[in-house]
């Protein structure tokens, strides 16, 4: 079996990883501001719709695709809350987003071909581009605008080797939320080089301070955009592995194609607790929306008060992307915090070679303990 090339290896043990495993092996109290996952627990009306398909006997195979009512609900949702439209047909229901990902660039990346991302971006991508046999480059954003997508940047990186781009908005680091404009002109250069825009939106619903628009609509070529989502973030469903892929017909057949010999399927009893997220009440969730949008003003307004310290405003997910004011490596910074302060963020090179020395900062917790994390943060950074 050959060996993962260096570049996988050195993924393995990425700074984000370090720091999540020097606060588990932590014994005294920390305030984990590192880890991307929503602190509310799923609703009772999704837990009881999954809790009746398993009693009654929901725990079988579905089809590769997922339950047509699982496909249905999922399209709906997409065409009422986000313009995008799809039939049934051609949505995938996965093992969560990040399998809906790894099926999408396995289906357009090959051997010697080359997958983009603006940075910083999520460092998963690059490893799922080299499981394709294929190659990853990060196209890095201004710090100066904010780390807001530049098309004319992504435009000049392309060439024919060019597979697929991935457009993360709103933005795992950094919350911003990418200008409509800026990524149609992204969509329209794939579709002249024969490629793809993989569109990760599994933070859409969680958009503070515009509409909630996916980028398939918003371009004339929706064929050359693949839609990404998950039930994990907007609905607090990460442990239930449930998201979905969006794309045209014979985009789907190749998608499938390869699910067949993976996963075959996602979970039955998850895909009716998505079933009841998507189609049922959804006061819990817009609660938990205003819980999110609350932290982040208290976020920006903590920051803004640290002397030296500043960040993108976040215009969606639950990140901030700090930079402390520090000229240093942002995992020894990391690490100080952590065993001399008692408060977690993550690196922020392990989201590429965009702006060293950053620290994401993930406000997935309470009020009350993001102050105390901010008055930790404040005095080790005086500190350092």
């Amino acid at each position: 079996m050959p060996r993962p090339t260096k570049r996988v290896r050195r993924a393995e043990r990425s700074s984000i990883r370090v720091m999540f495993d020097l606060a588990e092996r932590h014994d005294g109290d920390l305030v984990r501001l590192e880890v991307g996952e929503p602190d509310f627990d799923t609703p009772e009306h999704v837990i009881d719709a999954a809790a009746r398909a398993a009693r009654v006997g929901e725990t079988h195979y579905t089809s590769n695709a997922g339950l047509p009512a699982c496909r249905r609900a999922i399209g709906d949702m997409l065409a009422h809350d986000h313009g995008v439209e799809h039939d049934p047909d051609e949505i995938v229901v996965t093992v969560g987003g990040m399998e809906a990902l790894h099926l999408a660039i396995m289906a357009t990346v090959g051997p010697g071909e080359e997958l983009l991302a603006p940075g910083p971006t999520w460092p998963n991508y690059e490893i799922q581009a080299h499981l394709a046999d294929g190659s990853f480059r990060e196209v890095p954003m201004p710090a100066e605008s904010g780390f807001d997508l530049e098309a004319d940047r992504v435009l000049e990186a392309m060439s024919d080797d060019t597979a697929a781009v991935v457009l993360t908005t709103p933005s795992n680091p950094t919350g911003r939320v990418y200008d409509p404009a800026e990524c149609r002109a992204v969509v329209e250069a794939a579709a002249d080089h024969d490629a793809y825009v993989i569109a990760d939106e599994v933070y859409l619903g969680l958009t503070y301070d515009g509409e909630p628009e996916g980028i398939a609509a918003h371009t004339g070529h929706p064929d050359h955009v693949i839609t990404i989502g998950s039930c994990s973030k907007t609905y607090a469903m990460t442990g239930w592995r449930l998201g979905w892929l969006a794309a045209d017909d014979h985009l789907v057949d190749r998608v499938v194609t390869v699910r067949e010999a993976t996963t075959a399927c996602a979970s039955s009893v998850s895909q009716h607790a998505a079933i009841a997220a998507l189609t049922g009440p959804q006061e819990p969730f817009r609660k938990m929306y205003r819980a999110f949008r609350e932290r982040r003003d208290l976020v920006v307004d903590r920051i803004a008060g640290i002397e030296g310290a500043s960040c993108p405003r976040p215009e969606g997910a639950f990140y901030a992307y700090l930079d402390p004011g520090i000229d240093d490596d942002s995992l020894s910074i990391a690490k100080h915090l952590l065993e001399e302060h008692g408060v977690v963020l993550a690196p922020g090179d392990g989201f590429g070679e965009s702006e060293p020395g950053r620290l994401r900062l993930s406000f997935a917790n309470s009020m009350e303990r993001l102050d105390e994390g901010f008055d930790r943060l404040e005095a080790g950074l005086e500190t350092y």
